[in-house]
């Protein structure tokens, strides 16, 4: 008995000290975040700093994240000014640790500007799955580096999750062009939407512009008032991360004129679902998106989503 636990030991000792390390990564976005983990797998420790409702267009880092960041193995932000009140604290970071924007490497041509948004392009890239797939070949390039012989796992799971994106790309195709084209309007409380409305043909509103921090003024609450009631649009779509104080006056100022407009539902914008959820996941949170879009503007769709994982009630 002595013997053989005397075996045991040696031989958990023996594992340890050949066990690889996990390389320890912080990601602004649960979206980066969730990506680095699916391709990532047991070889990575990611943390996120920005969890469900947080708004990455006004986060501001804290004395935790500092500390985590600086001690990471890779640190992975979006770029493209998403995290604007981050950017100077990421270009100095860089000059220590390995800090990668992630989607700062897409080709210009597929990223839209906007007119509230002078000398910058709209960040909102991962509503659209097409555009996620080169962010995720970036995620997988930095994780080779940061550990190359884990290189072939990597590649593995990067092509499973390509595999994924495709399929969910081919399901938000097929539901959306179920809607009525006279209701492919996606009216929503800031300009989240682009990259998704020119993949699937919608109008697409914000009442704020890209950035959350810019204002919205009676000037175009009136203005969007008169586009619900002349397009007979019956379905507007508030947003995890943004208050619906907008879309409330947006809903009254339409009721005013004697029409009635519903909230068609909560969407993802910049920030996924509850850690644990499958909403919670890149993949659950764009079939949410898709799924409760679709079936709010009289499209057809499954009530539980692609794969039957979306929360019973949404």
């Amino acid at each position: 008995m002595a013997l053989r636990l005397l075996s045991m030991i040696i031989a958990t000792a023996l594992w340890a000290g050949t066990a690889t390390a996990q390389v320890t990564v912080v990601a602004t976005t649960g979206m980066i975040a969730d990506t680095a983990r699916v391709i990532g797998g047991e070889h990575v420790d990611v943390r996120a700093l920005m969890g469900p409702g947080v708004d990455p267009h006004a986060y501001r880092q804290t004395r935790s994240d500092i500390v985590a960041m600086t001690r990471a193995d890779l640190v992975l932000w979006h770029g493209l000014y998403l995290e604007a009140q981050m950017e100077d604290f990421f270009h100095d970071l860089g000059a220590r640790r390995t800090v990668v924007a992630v989607a700062e490497g897409l080709d210009p041509a597929l990223l839209l500007g906007h007119d509230d948004y002078e000398d910058r392009v709209d960040p909102h890239v991962w509503m659209n799955p097409v555009l996620w797939q080169p962010v995720a070949e970036e995620i997988t390039t930095a994780l080779i580096a940061a550990d190359p012989e884990n290189a072939d796992a990597f590649r593995a799971n990067q092509a499973a999750f390509s595999a994924d994106l495709e399929q969910l790309a081919t399901y938000a195709s097929t539901s959306l062009s179920s809607v009525p084209e006279g209701q492919r309007v996606l009216l929503t409380a800031h300009d989240a939407f682009n990259y998704f409305g020119a993949a699937y043909g919608f109008d697409v509103m914000g009442i704020q512009g890209i950035s959350t921090e810019s204002e919205a003024g009676l000037a175009r609450i009136s203005e969007l008032v008169n586009l619900l009631v002349e397009r007979n649009i019956r379905a507007v779509f508030v947003e995890s991360s943004v208050s619906d104080r907008n879309i409330r006056a947006l809903i009254e100022g339409a009721a005013a004129e004697g029409h009635e407009v519903a909230i068609g539902g909560e969407l993802y914008s910049d920030a996924m679902g509850a850690p644990g959820t499958y909403e919670g996941t890149y993949l659950g949170m764009i079939d949410h998106n898709v799924t409760v879009i679709a079936g709010a503007l009289g499209g057809d769709v499954p009530p539980r989503g692609m794969s039957g994982l979306l929360s019973a009630g949404m």
